[in-house]
């Protein structure tokens, strides 16, 4: 449990941020371990997102925007493409350098985990929350989306 400066946080601001991040983090990691054993992991699905997300990329902007060394990333993208995930053509701008685009294979695996999470979920609040728990949940849910667009 992380103490946060409650000189400068109000402290029942500083209960419900430790109670939304120890919430959040521990269903994202539930919902990871509840897909199958075969998923992509977490570095290659944070690739293939951020092409689907915001189009193609350099090598360099994918390294960047997702916080990954280059060296982990040039590994996970001769894997993508060994695999027909991605493709990897030359920068009509620049010929030094290259551009990563998602194929439809890649958008195709992509969608398949997030189905298979989304599955598991629906069960899980069917299961556990009654109807007016799920509609607050849904509030909540679009609030969690406004504070991470902020």
């Amino acid at each position: 449990m992380t103490d946060l400066d409650t000189q400068s946080t109000d402290p029942d601001l500083a209960r419900l941020a430790r109670t939304v991040r120890e919430g959040v983090g521990r269903l994202n990691w539930r919902m990871r371990a509840e897909c199958d054993a075969g998923s992509p992991g977490p570095t290659v699905l944070a690739v293939l997102s951020r092409l689907i997300r915001a189009g193609t990329h350099t090598p360099k902007e994918l390294a960047d925007a997702e916080r990954i060394q280059p060296q982990s990333l040039t590994r996970v993208l001769a894997s993508l493409t060994e695999r027909g995930l991605v493709t990897r053509g030359p920068d009509p701008a620049d010929g030094r350098r290259s551009l990563i685009d998602i194929t439809p294979a890649g958008r195709a695996v992509l969608r398949e985990y997030t189905a298979s999470r989304e599955r598991w979920l629906a069960g899980a609040l069917d299961e556990t929350l009654s109807p007016t728990e799920r509609q607050l949940l849904g509030l909540a849910a679009e609030l969690l989306v406004r504070v991470a667009d902020a």
